[in-house]
């Protein structure tokens, strides 16, 4: 495969974002995007792939589909297989693994299936194999249709590089962005998170205003692909967007070592300048100086009907300090049940879909500008 060659590239998120996440790619100029379950389709080459990792905040990941084909038995799959040109994408002197899944199709046995894979492109190619190498295959069986892609990421997206301290069910940064981007968040007003946890959603809305690639510090598995050009890289990565933000980011939390956490995780991503972390309780939160913005909270879920009960007084007091203070900011609150969210109070708008996080379902509740 050329580096100039268009071929369909494959950006995952979290069942139930992936309209938000083909707005994101489409306001970042990629091609046709669409929307399909579990993520969007653009149409592009290797420079769009390298983009992708580069620019999108919220893919998971990054596949490269690099063939399709009719599959219902096993040794027709081998025999496909080996017909991809493998060395156009893949170096013979790095090892690769093999990962598979078979819906609704003869071919069941996605262990199998992997071998089978795994087979045709050591023979064809010459490459080890190594459960632990950096280069991921992956083989989608659908309806007796096999689908191969190039994991082109490595480790999840949503691993920017930078956030070393994390404290419980921390919030994905991918995630995040999508919840702001839904949220009408753009980069040009203040945001707020009163249980600010490690910091995700400040830093992550400080970075949309800074203009900052979410993947400049960190490196991905198409570095070591046959296709890499290592020159045109650096060079797409040379390009500076960078901008002093006109808002400022403000996190806050009753736990002192999340407000420590946030600061560090804020200095290593380069946006300790843009933000401000304290440590207070929910009913000492207050609107910074200035225009209204964004107050956007991922409170605790409770997951026993129990811990739901001991956890209304939370939302209520949340609701109660945002409806007294916080005229003209709207607010996102991401929560895994509907009555807790309207212990608050607030006047939410139609809920979207829940998504899945942390072994739950969770839903993002928005509100308007508060009266």
């Amino acid at each position: 495969m050329r580096t100039d060659e268009a071929f369909e590239i494959f950006l995952t998120t979290v069942p139930g974002l992936e309209a938000a996440l083909c707005e994101e790619v489409r306001s970042k100029g990629f091609r046709r995007p669409r929307p399909v379950p579990g993520g969007v389709v653009i149409e592009g080459g290797w420079p769009e792939v390298w983009r992708a990792n580069l620019w999108v905040r919220g893919a998971g990941r990054v596949l490269a589909r690099i063939a399709a084909f009719p599959a219902p038995h096993l040794a027709q799959l081998e025999a496909r297989a080996r017909r991809v040109p493998w060395g156009e994408v893949l170096r013979p002197d790095l090892p690769f693994r093999v990962e598979a899944s078979c819906t609704g199709s003869r071919i069941y046995h996605s262990g199998a299936a992997a071998e089978r894979v795994e087979t045709a492109i050591r023979k064809t190619l010459g490459a080890p194999t190594s459960p632990e190498a950096g280069i991921l295959v992956r083989v989608r069986i659908e309806r007796d249709v096999c689908t191969l892609s190039v994991d082109t990421s490595g480790e999840l997206l949503h691993k920017r590089g930078y956030k070393e301290a994390v404290n419980r069910a921390p919030m994905r940064e991918t995630m995040a962005s999508l919840f702001l981007r839904q949220c009408g968040y753009e980069g040009s007003e203040p945001v707020l998170d009163p249980m600010c946890g490690s910091g995700t959603f400040v830093i992550e809305a400080a970075e949309i205003a800074a203009r900052l690639n979410p993947g400049r510090a960190r490196h991905f598995a198409f570095e070591q692909l046959a296709t890499f050009d290592a020159a045109a890289w650096q060079r797409m990565r040379a390009v500076k967007s960078e901008r002093v933000p006109l808002a400022r980011f403000h996190g806050s939390d009753r736990d002192a070592g999340a407000i420590a956490m946030s600061r560090a995780n804020a200095e290593r991503a380069g946006v300790a300048n843009y933000t401000e972390f304290r440590q207070a309780p929910v009913s000492d939160i207050r609107p910074p100086p200035g225009l209204p913005g964004l107050v956007i909270v991922n409170p605790p879920y409770g997951t026993r009907i129990g811990e739901r009960a001991e956890l209304s007084p939370l939302y209520r007091a949340l609701g109660q300090v945002l409806l007294q203070r916080f005229a003209g900011w709207r607010v996102g609150l991401i929560a895994s049940e509907h009555r807790l969210a309207h212990a608050t109070g607030l006047p939410f708008l139609p809920p979207g879909a829940p998504v899945p996080h942390g072994g739950l379902r969770v839903t993002l509740y928005r509100t308007g500008p508060l009266p």
